[in-house]
């Protein structure tokens, strides 16, 4: 497997453990109260967005062709750490 192919499985694995800390984070608004769910919605929303905006990087990188990998590795390594700190930013609030 390339280097490149283990950085995107690698990726892939980091947006499904999103994912499922999102399907958590739903579960605890769906049993909060009024005021609580609402402030929960806006993180969840937050969080959603950021998984998204991580996803459609990966995207990008993994439809780059061969000799733009570097490249497009190089930012995309800036994007998703911000990406990453901002998700991780949204779950820490909602606890």
């Amino acid at each position: 497997m390339s280097n490149r192919q283990e950085y995107i499985d690698k990726a892939k694995a980091k947006l499904d453990q999103w994912d499922a800390e999102i399907e958590k984070m739903k579960a605890k608004a769906d049993e909060a109260e009024a005021d609580a769910k609402i402030k929960y919605q806006n993180q969840l929303d937050e969080m959603r967005a950021q998984r998204d905006d991580a996803e459609a990087k990966l995207k990008e990188i993994a439809d780059a062709g061969d000799d733009a990998w570097d490249d497009i590795k190089a930012g995309f390594d800036k994007a998703w750490d911000s990406i990453s700190n901002a998700f991780e930013s949204a779950v820490s609030r909602f606890k």
